[in-house]
């Protein structure tokens, strides 16, 4: 990922009213980075746009919602220009049951959020990449996109095919640009409670894990294109 003239690159998180993708908003505002985010409308959503500030632009956007994205592409394009790091982090998980539990509306949702919704950004953002000829995009998977445990069988599925969706981009891809799946780790954040319960808290925070994520992610470039990769130390 090339450093702009200014020094200074933009870069676009989904999901990052809390958790994961808030860490990361803060660490890479924090070397200077500017900073397109958006998720779901929330008090969250607005304590993360107050705290980075004007100079970047946090929006509530519903990453399932495909022409909400189009309207947020127009804007982050029109102000900022394409993203050199596009980060798909947004995701939920379904609550732990058997899958024949799970009610049809609950599957539909996690799908429409953790796949769709990346599939939507990749859509809309990448031709603005290959017009300029460089850009990585990272697509969170998880442990659970290489593995499987029980009562989290839609989840499992859907990092599942965002590993098969990123490999199958990569294969797409110009020369100049970069997809990777990234799985962060185990981090406590309200969705590993969701799982683990309390005992989430033996695992590091999103704050301490994003000190070594975000110089992991702001290094990758094209020679990493097409990894499965793992945050180091998670």
């Amino acid at each position: 990922m090339q450093a702009k003239k200014n020094g200074s690159r933009l870069v676009l998180i989904t999901g990052v009213s809390r958790g994961l993708g808030a860490a990361l908003a803060r660490g890479f505002a924090g070397r200077g980075d500017r900073i397109a985010g958006c998720a779901r409308p929330s008090d969250t959503l607005d304590v993360i746009a107050e705290e980075l500030g004007e100079d970047h632009l946090i929006a509530p956007v519903d990453v399932a919602d495909a022409e909400a994205v189009a309207t947020f592409t127009k804007d982050v394009l029109t102000r900022y220009g394409a993203p050199d790091l596009l980060i798909n982090g947004a995701a939920i998980i379904n609550a732990p049951a058997p899958v024949w539990e799970i009610p049809a509306s609950d599957v539909s949702a996690l799908f429409d959020i953790n796949l769709k919704g990346t599939i939507h950004f990749i859509r809309h953002f990448t031709p603005a990449m290959i017009a300029r000829g460089s850009g990585v995009i990272v697509n969170f998977s998880s442990g659970w996109g290489r593995s499987t445990s029980p009562e989290v069988a839609p989840y499992c599925a859907s990092k599942w095919a965002i590993e098969g969706l990123t490999q199958a981009l990569a294969q797409e891809l110009p020369r100049g640009l970069a997809a990777v799946a990234f799985n962060p780790g185990i981090i406590d954040t309200e969705m590993l409670r969701a799982c683990f319960g309390d005992s989430a808290a033996h695992y590091p925070d999103a704050e301490e894990w994003a000190k070594s994520a975000v110089p992991y992610l702001a290094a990758l470039g094209p020679r990493d294109n097409g990894k499965a990769l793992t945050c180091p130390g998670h």
